[in-house]
């Protein structure tokens, strides 16, 4: 399978992804005797790999201490407004205080914030790394170099109200066609301009995977319009804490660093060219088992 063809169907892959084994009996006995209920659901944001890979790892690590987790793909409208509804018990991929702040504002007092794992999360506009500018200041009139072109991501995400309520006008680039479709048909485009040699301006985030795979540099933000570094937080279902108190106190405490990340990322999605994630992070959890052990100490 190529990178484009991998590109466009892993968002679909991960929805099917059959449920990994290696539970024991002890294990089962455990989840069942420490007050938590035994099912989880976790709802994923659609073409957001950090979510998928963070969400994969925790199915992997759960199951094995014995309970049932389901991996859900949304949008993040849903997500929020299923998070908020209790129809799904965890979501990993909440950016604050920036790009999902609008989502926040609506549905946080309905929602529960187990606390941030990773403090390095970056929006960027990001564009080949021999373009020749290196500042949104300077996309204005240079347009044409790029085909008049930016290429975004999903319409309801976080990134692409941000492009479109800041950085557009902060930067004048009305005049430039701004596409949103999805994150898979926007990496199909990076892929084919990369090929190609061509300029190309996409909307992007750190930690991606596609910065080991491409090429790429982000242009600076003299105006701030894409804000500062993030945090990446779970947040819970009303209720969870309750009814999962010890997996609630797992993620209170998990913390991932970019390395960390990185290497997970690209385990699944760069270095492995294949739809069956389940023994690449099996793999993985036991190439860092110290740190995988940490997380349920």
């Amino acid at each position: 399978m190529n990178t484009a063809t991998r590109i466009a169907t892993a968002a679909a892959v991960a929805a099917g992804l059959v449920a990994l084994t290696g539970c024991t009996a002890g294990s089962e006995s455990a989840a069942l005797e420490n007050g938590d209920e035994k099912e989880i659901t976790i709802a994923v944001f659609n073409g957001w790999d950090e979510a998928v890979a963070s969400s994969v790892l925790w199915q992997s690590i759960l199951e094995d201490e014995g309970y049932d987790v389901t991996l859900e793909y949304a949008d993040p409208a849903p997500v929020f407004t299923g998070l908020a509804a209790s129809d799904y018990d965890l979501t990993l991929d909440v950016w604050l205080p920036f790009t999902h702040k609008s989502y926040f504002e609506q549905y946080g007092d309905d929602i529960v914030d187990l606390g941030a794992w990773n403090a390095e999360g970056k929006n960027a506009i990001a564009v080949n790394a021999d373009a020749p500018i290196d500042s949104i200041a300077e996309l204005a009139d240079n347009a044409e170099l790029f085909g008049n072109r930016i290429v975004g991501i999903e319409p309801g995400a976080g990134l692409t109200m941000a492009t479109e309520e800041r950085v557009i006008p902060t930067y004048g680039l009305e005049d430039m066609e701004y596409i949103t479709s999805s994150t898979s048909a926007m990496l199909t485009e990076l892929t084919s301009a990369t090929k190609a040699g061509e300029n190309i301006a996409v909307t992007l985030w750190e930690p991606h995977w596609a910065y080991s795979e491409f090429p790429l540099k982000n242009l600076e933000d003299p105006e701030g319009a894409l804000g500062e570094t993030e945090s990446i937080h779970t947040f819970a279902a009303s209720g969870f804490t309750e009814s999962h108190p010890t997996v609630a106190g797992w993620f209170e405490n998990f913390e991932m660093d970019l390395d960390t990340l990185y290497s997970l990322e690209n385990a699944l999605f760069v270095d492995y060219d294949g739809d069956d994630y389940a023994p690449i992070v099996e793999k993985w959890i036991e190439d860092n088992q110290e740190y995988v052990n940490s997380l349920t100490s």
